[in-house]
């Protein structure tokens, strides 16, 4: 039993040890893949299997109009939270109480560590997993970082994942050149961006293209916090 013990004991340590170095490495160095890609890459028909489209962008050189059109889409206390929205989840739980449409509150934070640490999926193992690398993403990265992966690694086409490949994908123009209207259209796919179109959109598509560019002139100009800044 004592062995036993032992041994779960240095499994836990080599978890924390892992993961928390894992975090650190990405403070600093591109995701150059995440579990989703190599996931839909096998799922991914034999003679429609192409390798992704992925190309790493800094932020500074991603359009301040794309920054604030996820923000006002997925996530507009992103700038204020922890990496918890309270004040969203409650209000999912008490719209999906009433048997509204189901509605979700995870945060670009939350969506951030699932999509570069681990796999989709609905189970309580994986959203713990979620909880605790997005306190150690909040607690190691500043919210520039958090923001510059998330733009760089979410999925945002048919084997399109980032900002520079769905601007090019979508609009033949680079991450820095896209206007609002054209930011607001590939936010506007992000809850489904297999089935969605940015160009040329769907009535849907252009309902929440329209409903987006009102958030981003509501929200007034992109400002990180003077904390943050000096992580």
């Amino acid at each position: 039993m004592k062995r036993f013990l032992r041994f779960i004991g240095k499994l836990i340590l080599w978890f924390f040890g892992l993961t928390i170095l894992w975090v650190v490495v990405y403070k600093w160095v591109p995701v150059p893949i995440t579990p989703l890609m190599v996931i839909r890459y096998i799922e991914a028909p034999s003679e429609n299997r192409n390798f992704w489209k992925h190309d790493w962008e800094p932020l500074e050189n991603i359009s301040v109009n794309l920054q604030k059109a996820v923000i006002s889409s997925e996530d507009q206390n992103f700038i204020k939270h922890n990496g918890f929205d309270i004040k969203a989840i409650e209000e999912a739980i008490e719209n999906n109480k009433k048997g509204k449409r189901l509605r979700g509150a995870s945060t670009i934070s939350q969506q951030t560590a699932k999509n570069v640490f681990l796999w989709p999926g609905r189970n309580w193992v994986r959203k713990g997993l979620e909880v605790y690398f997005t306190f150690l993403i909040e607690t190691i990265w500043s919210k520039e970082r958090i923001l510059e992966v998330y733009l760089n690694s979410i999925e945002m086409g048919n084997g399109v994942y980032g900002a520079e490949a769905a601007s090019i994908y979508w609009f033949k123009k680079s991450a820095n050149q896209l206007t609002v209207s054209q930011a607001a259209a590939i936010a506007a796919i992000l809850p489904n961006p297999l089935s969605y179109k940015a160009n040329p959109p769907s009535g849907y598509i252009q309902s929440r293209k329209a409903w987006i560019t009102k958030q981003m002139g509501y929200y007034g100009p992109l400002k990180f916090n003077v904390e943050e800044k000096k992580k």
